[in-house]
């Protein structure tokens, strides 16, 4: 397959999947069904046709209002479509066709869900981890005994190390991201596992910094971790490997 064509159809993939995230973002920290009640607006409740769901497209044409009742439609649906699609994008490119690519895929749109979850609600559902966990756990197996043995260590790992954070943190971590830290492991193994944790606090602390002082607000205002998280988690998707040879190499010598 031409590697422009291969790309492209990721990319379609991403949107489609981006759009289906919409659903769950809105609806599983609601409590609600994913399957039903149909597709909606959540302004009139009106419910919403074919034409209204095409990724990206419907949001352009018809300029980001309900077609029934001329409400507007956050901007948050066309982001979170547009980033799944290139997030998909970068991955395939990044690591080519294999099963370790279908589970990055997976691990990407769980936190894409868990970080605008996060940053609405301040929680990751745990119907979001229990799935990361269902694909992951067999996803690893598929790869492969080292493999499934590398994912174990790195969710050990993840997660022991969020749980000591949240220990001493007395409620400054939530169960959520220790939940989290530990189905990133299964996917990333330990060591871009603790590329992921690194990257994760470094922008934890340069952003909490910035918006302290935008904000006016103290260093010890609580904000959600989430977001951080999987930032860390999907650089180290993408540099993990670069990251740690660029280190190995800087003690080697």
């Amino acid at each position: 397959m031409p590697a422009g064509y291969y790309l492209f159809v990721f990319f379609i993939l991403g949107l489609c999947i981006g759009s289906f995230l919409n659903v769950c973002i809105y609806r599983l920290p609601r409590g609600m069904s994913l399957l039903a009640p149909p597709s909606h607006c959540p302004a009139c409740g009106a419910r919403l046709g074919p034409l209204d769901l095409i990724p990206v497209v419907s949001y352009l044409f018809l300029r980001g209002r309900c077609r029934h009742c001329n409400g507007a439609i956050s901007p948050r649906y066309l982001l979170v479509e547009l980033l799944t699609g290139a997030g998909f994008l970068l991955i395939a490119r990044e690591h080519g066709p294999h099963v370790h690519t279908a589970g990055l895929l997976v691990l990407f749109s769980v936190l894409v869900a868990a970080s605008f979850i996060d940053l609405d609600h301040r929680i990751i559902p745990d119907r979001l981890i229990l799935f990361a966990l269902a694909a992951g756990i067999p996803l690893a197996a598929l790869q492969g005994a080292e493999v499934l043995k590398d994912g174990f260590w790195g969710s050990v790992l993840g997660g022991g190390i969020l749980l000591i954070v949240a220990l001493f943190s007395r409620g400054g971590m939530g169960g959520g991201d220790v939940k989290l830290a530990f189905a990133i492991g299964w996917y990333l193994g330990w060591q871009e596992t603790l590329v992921a944790l690194f990257l994760a606090f470094v922008l934890g602390a340069v952003l909490g910094v910035l918006w302290a002082l935008r904000t006016g607000r103290t260093l010890k205002t609580a904000i959600p971790f989430g977001p951080f998280l999987s930032s860390g988690a999907m650089l180290a998707v993408l540099t993990g490997d670069k990251l740690i040879s660029w280190y190995l190499n800087l003690w080697g010598g």
